[in-house]
This record gives C-alpha cells, structure tokens and sequence, in this order.
C-alpha cells in the first residue's frame, strides 16, 4: 500500500509552468511542425495514431465489437468494428476519428496547465499500451512501441522542466495537428479522392451532406485550439495583469 501510494502521490504532483516565452516558443515549434510538409509527413502518423484511438473508443462506448486497428506506413489507418451498420452507434464512431486528436489536445493542455504533467505522460502510456493490444499489424505495433518508448523516457528520465516544455509542445501539436487533417479531408473531396471518408459514411448515415460533416469538425477542431490555447497560456497572463491592476 505504501508503494502504491507513493506512486499515486508522484502521479498527481504538479509542477510550476514555464515562462510565457517558452510556452510561446513551443507552440511556434508545433506550428511549424505541422505547416511544414516534410517535418508534416514525419510526425502525422502520431496524429493517426489519436483518431484511430477516437474511432476505437467510440466503438468501445456504443458497445460495438471492436474487431482491431491497422496503422500503416503511409500515416493512414482503419478501425474495424462489427455491429449494426446505421443507427447511433456507428454515427458517433464514424464522427469520433477527426475530432479526436483536437480533444485529446484539449485534454492534454487542462492536465498540463494545472501542472499534472506526470500524470498525462502516465495517461498517455496507459492509453498505448490499452491499444497496442488491438494492433493488428506489424508496422502499427512498431509504431506505438516507438511513440510508448520515448514517452516512457521522457516521463523516467528528463528532468521535470524538460518535461513540462514537452507537455507543452505536445499539447500544441495534437491540436494543431487535429485541424490539417480536415482541410486535406476536404480539399481530397474536393477532387473526388475520398469516397469513403469518415465525413462521406456520415453523409450515408444520416442524409446530410459529407461538407456539412467537414464544416463540424472543423469547427469543433478550432474551438478546440482556442480553447486548448487559452488553457496553455492563461496563468501566464494572469500573472503579470494582476501587477497592472
């Protein structure tokens, strides 16, 4: 028990925010990051990996059988389930993949505004390992062993403030990272390269149009940044208003 404890104690204990500049900095790498193709090609499959999770955990809440996950080498990947094809549950499984890394971001940012950077590198190794047990192929076992290993070193071996500017950065990416993925949705409509996409099975679903699929989550994605944003930079400001005031 004394262990357990001990343990519990280290996960919930909460570390000071790094300065408005650096914060600013990590989020001005994230941007980066994601505007930039080739650093964008690299890093996107991390983004895949959160909205093959959504789709996974939405089929496990509307009580769908989740029958595996494929995570392939060119940043895309599939989520199989089995269960009725319309209705309620398949709607919010479909809708749950683009949504998903803007609302892990969201997520991300409240634990690491509050300083609980520890317990979100836990989190997140926790949400690795539940699945990797559903990977059904190599290159997707490879990869979340890959992402589970340098969060596992991050969390064991950086010091607490190199920690928290990852935390930082990484909330900024997810969220950022969750709005390119819609506007490539889009402009592959557009072209008529996506006939199956998660906004198009909506559109079969539920009659309304793939575009007014694209608009939600986009929106959703958006607000999600600001808020996310507003999360990451709040105390910082906070400080020196109350000197003016």
């Amino acid at each position: 028990m004394a262990a357990l404890e001990a343990l519990w104690n280290q996960l919930i204990a909460t570390q000071a925010a790094p300065p408005l500049w650096l914060i600013g900095v990590s989020g001005l790498v994230a941007l980066v990051v994601v505007g930039y193709r080739p650093s964008w090609h690299l890093s996107r499959g991390l983004i895949t990996i959160a909205h093959e999770g959504g789709h996974a955990l939405a089929a496990v809440l509307t009580r769908r059988k989740l029958r595996g996950i494929r995570l392939h080498s060119d940043t895309s990947g599939v989520t199989l389930t089995r269960g009725n094809p319309t209705g309620p549950g398949m709607m919010i499984t479909a809708a749950a993949g683009y949504v998903a890394p803007s609302l892990v971001g969201v997520g991300a940012a409240w634990l690491t505004s509050a300083g609980y950077v520890t317990l979100l590198l836990w989190g997140v190794l926790a949400l690795l390992a539940c699945m990797l047990l559903l990977i059904r192929n190599a290159f997707g076992v490879v990869s979340l062993l890959v992402v589970g290993g340098a969060v596992f070193a991050v969390s064991w071996f950086a010091p607490a403030d190199v920690q928290g500017v990852i935390a930082y950065g990484a909330a900024w990416f997810l969220m950022l990272g969750g709005v390119r993925p819609i506007l490539e949705l889009q402009g592959k409509r557009r072209r008529g390269r996506a006939p199956d996409s998660d906004a198009d099975q909506l559109a079969r679903l539920t009659r309304i149009p793939g575009g007014f699929w694209v608009l939600v989550f986009f929106v959703i994605a958006l607000a999600a940044l600001g808020y996310g944003g507003y999360l990451l930079v709040r105390s910082e400001i906070a400080l020196p208003l109350a000197f003016l005031s």
